[in-house]
């Protein structure tokens, strides 16, 4: 981890979505929130856009059914014509389970894998986890420090109001 960050850890959704909020709009760059369960409201307090995510699906899902498409008039008309019952060799009707099927398969397989090389998850990978309540009952928020001007004084002042649990520098968040 290359950030020196400060940690804020709190004991309820509510306080960690206000100071979220708070800390935001006070200028501060948020690194990340860790909490053990998504909380509704989470990203919009983060100042986070709407992911991409979709449109990888919808690119994956196309290809999938473009994959469908040409595979099945490729082996049906082209490659390996068979007349059956007299049914024109390129009968869509016919092709359109394995089109559907195809388009849902590659949809889902690449949204998985773009997000799993997206967010860096891989196996083995080392897990660091800011306070060991996080995946229990606790709610931790990161801020960056950027440089020498960042009072942790401050950003505890500001935390304080939404019942902050403890406050964390960067020498206890690496121990």
């Amino acid at each position: 981890m290359d950030a020196q960050l400060y940690l804020g850890v709190f004991g309820n959704e509510d306080d960690i979505v206000n100071a979220t909020l708070a800390t935001n709009s006070a200028g501060y760059t948020i690194h990340d929130v860790y909490t053990p369960y998504a909380v509704h409201g989470l990203e919009k307090a983060m100042g986070l856009k709407s992911s991409r995510l979709t449109w990888a699906c919808l690119a994956f899902a196309a290809a999938g059914l473009l994959l469908g498409v040409f595979a099945q008039f490729w082996i049906g008309s082209i490659d390996w014509p068979l007349n059956v019952g007299g049914k024109p060799f390129n009968s869509l009707p016919a092709y359109l389970p394995v089109i559907f099927e195809l388009t849902v398969l590659v949809g889902g397989l690449g949204v998985v894998f773009s997000m799993l090389v997206r967010t860096e998850l891989y196996p083995g990978k080392s897990v660091w986890l800011p306070d060991s309540g996080v995946t229990n009952d606790r709610f931790v928020i990161a801020v960056e420090q950027r440089d020498a001007a960042f009072d942790p004084d401050a950003v505890q002042r500001l935390w304080q109001q939404f019942n902050l649990i403890e406050a964390k520098s960067p020498a206890e968040v690496a121990g």
